[in-house]
């Protein structure tokens, strides 16, 4: 998945180089597509660590009934 991103924001960024803007506009684009992949990226992560969380809860559930059914 964030082979994936990562490609994606590669191609976004080559894409705004090779535009024919001024420089001006091409710094501006560039900042602006850089400001999106790092909230998207935020997000992913944030998405990716409550996923965690809730398997390492489920996982001390299972645990803890387990322990108990065995004393």
């Amino acid at each position: 998945m964030l082979g994936i991103a990562a490609g994606l924001a590669a191609g976004a960024i080559l894409g705004v180089l090779f535009a024919p803007d001024k420089g001006t506009e091409t710094r501006k684009k560039l900042k602006k597509k850089g400001k999106q992949m790092s909230q998207d990226l935020k997000e992913t992560f944030e998405k990716g660590k409550e996923k965690l969380n809730d398997l390492k809860e489920e996982l001390e559930k299972t645990v803890k009934e387990k322990m108990e059914a065995f004393n």
